[in-house]
């Protein structure tokens, strides 16, 4: 592995407080500092896009899917986590409109899609989803992966977050073959599968989201950790702190300003205004914060389990271990002093006065 010479960034094509802070600058304003460029894994060839699932890179920040980042530091992969964030978004379940599925237990007996495996466990992603999204809705209605039928359907073999990725092409597991009636029901979410269900007319049967209990909707993005090379920790603590402000930065600027943030979320999710606003909806963008609270930690164990169960993993991840909750600390109190010193409140003093 070489020094460091670069720092590299990448994230899925989801609202992340680090994905705003790279749109406008933020990033490389904060590395410029330290006299270093930021490449973009989504800009990068195959060489480097990999990454993304490895992790096997000096550099890189990732804020990305617990998949590959779980099935990554299961393979021995020398990383730490240094935040999770949770998004709704638009977890659902999806039927075609002459189905007569209208809840979650009317899924008993329904063939469902279930992506093929991928050439790696980490980039077997998509079927990770759709198995634990099914058993999260499944659960709503009294029954268990037992009670549905599973039917293989394609999904990509080597999928890639660079430049060689499909964009707008992409078309989510299942969803074909809910047309062509070839499945009753098929997991998605995101904003993109938001305007494919649109395009083929499917409703959705159970809305993830709605469920008051958060481990039904345990998934790959729920929560999304935020993941650096260990050495990079070690030996560069201030630019993993750094790396954390500016992302915190950005989170604290999301809640005053939806419609830029919404335009950001069209680009990076490849989608539609309107897809945005089904996807992302109520007040998402007030919680793009990251935190290694233990609610969040217990709530990524739960999926850590499912995972191993499923054969997803190659071996048990000890999240005590992995969490480096100093940085995000630090971060906090990084940004909390400036604030101070510009004379304006702090978050954490905000925060306090809306608690009162």
């Amino acid at each position: 592995m070489s020094s460091l010479d670069k720092i590299w960034y990448t994230r899925c094509p989801v609202p992340t407080a680090s994905g705003l802070a790279h749109i406008q600058g933020w990033l490389k304003e904060e590395f410029q500092v330290a006299g270093l460029d930021v490449g973009i894994l989504q800009d990068a060839g195959p060489e480097l896009a990999k990454h993304h699932f490895d992790h096997q890179l000096l550099g890189l920040f990732r804020e990305g899917g617990n998949v590959p980042a779980l099935a990554a530091r299961s393979a021995s992969a020398p990383t730490r986590l240094i935040g999770l964030t949770w998004i709704e978004e638009w977890q659902s379940i999806l039927v075609r409109a002459d189905s007569g599925i209208t809840g979650a237990a009317d899924l008993a007996g329904a063939r469902v899609a279930l992506p093929a495996w991928a050439e790696t466990r980490a980039k077997s992603f998509p079927r990770a989803m759709a198995l634990h999204g099914i058993k999260g809705a499944l659960s709503q209605g009294g029954l268990t992966l037992d009670d549905v039928i599973f039917v293989e359907v394609a999904a990509q073999s080597s999928p890639s977050v660079g430049r060689d990725a499909g964009g707008r092409a992409f078309s989510w597991p299942g969803i074909a073959e809910l047309a062509r009636g070839e499945v009753d029901a098929v997991y998605a979410k995101g904003a993109r599968a938001a305007e494919q269900a649109k395009e083929i007319g499917a409703v959705v049967a159970v809305d993830l989201d709605a469920h008051p209990d958060r481990r039904t909707r345990v998934n790959n993005g729920t929560p999304r950790p935020i993941t650096v090379h260990e050495r990079l920790l070690d030996e560069h603590p201030d630019l993993v702190v750094g790396f954390l402000a500016q992302t915190l930065r950005a989170a604290d600027w999301a809640p005053g300003n939806l419609s830029r943030v919404r335009e950001i979320l069209a680009g990076e999710t490849r989608s539609g205004a309107d897809a945005v606003t089904t996807a992302y909806r109520g007040n998402f963008h007030h919680s793009l914060h990251p935190d290694l609270s233990p609610e969040r930690l217990k709530l990524l164990r739960i999926q850590k389990d499912f995972l191993l169960i499923h054969g997803f993993l190659d071996a048990d991840v000890d999240i005590d271990a992995w969490a480096a909750p100093e940085p995000l600390e630090l971060a906090r109190k990084r940004l909390d002093a400036q604030a101070g010193r510009n004379g304006l409140p702090s978050v954490t003093q905000t925060a306090g006065v809306m608690a009162r």
